[in-house]
């Protein structure tokens, strides 16, 4: 088993049940280095979805990863990115049989989307019934207003560098 952590600085550590670091992720989406506020699984732990203090949902691909840590080829791979909220995401839960994504905000809204690709499906308290099988009518609540960001290309693992830079002083400006 793998245990997963967020961090103020937007990355999501891997860690062993021994407390040893198995891998550090940064989201390679538009949205890197927002602090990550709620982290969540689908039961048969395929994919890692996070939440962050902006209100962004970031999925990643993470079967092939855990089925053998140690092997480099098996990648973790962010496939996916949305705007869920306007504030900070406080929950996350994916319910796997029906395919979608419940989310929560600090402002009190809980929003369901379509875990496959990012779709809105409704509140929860709307006066109409989810329709989760209607996915072609792309719509959005009405405080967000960018389309879901489907990842194609491979991430690759970014690793932090410190830089040094010296202070230089010009003394004829």
């Amino acid at each position: 088993p793998i245990l997963a952590s967020a961090h103020e600085n937007g990355c999501i550590c891997l860690w062993s049940t021994q407390g040893n670091l198995v891998k550090e992720l940064l989201p390679f989406s538009k949205y890197p280095s927002v602090p990550l506020t709620a982290l969540c699984t689908d039961i048969s732990t395929k994919m890692l979805l996070a939440g962050s203090k902006e209100g962004h949902i970031m999925c990643w691909s993470i079967a092939s990863f855990l089925e053998d840590p140690q092997n480099s080829k098996n990648q973790i791979k962010e496939e996916l990115c949305w705007r869920a909220h306007s504030n900070e995401v406080v929950a996350l839960f994916h319910e796997e049989e029906k395919n979608v994504v419940v989310t929560a905000s600090i402002d009190g809204s809980v929003r369901l989307w379509h875990a496959m690709d990012g779709y809105y499906l409704g509140y929860f308290g709307q006066p109409r019934k989810f329709e989760l099988s209607d996915i072609h009518r792309l719509i959005l609540p009405c405080d967000v207003n960018n389309f879901p960001t489907i990842i194609k290309e491979e991430s690759k693992h970014v690793e932090k560098k410190n830089f040094e830079y010296p202070l230089m002083l010009d003394r004829d400006k």
